[in-house]
């Protein structure tokens, strides 16, 4: 699983496999290149 978050209480977040990172927001739209990204990152080690 990846996602990314904004909880409240646990602030901008992002879920990586069972993990869970700090993840500053800036915008939309580099949120979604980040999002790309990982799941590329994702799919070439898995």
């Amino acid at each position: 699983m990846i996602g990314y978050d904004n909880e409240r209480g646990k602030g901008d977040h992002r879920h990586v496999g069972g993990g869970e990172n700090e993840y500053t927001f800036t915008g939309v739209d580099q949120l979604i290149e980040d999002f790309i990204a990982e799941v590329e990152q994702w799919k070439n080690e898995h």
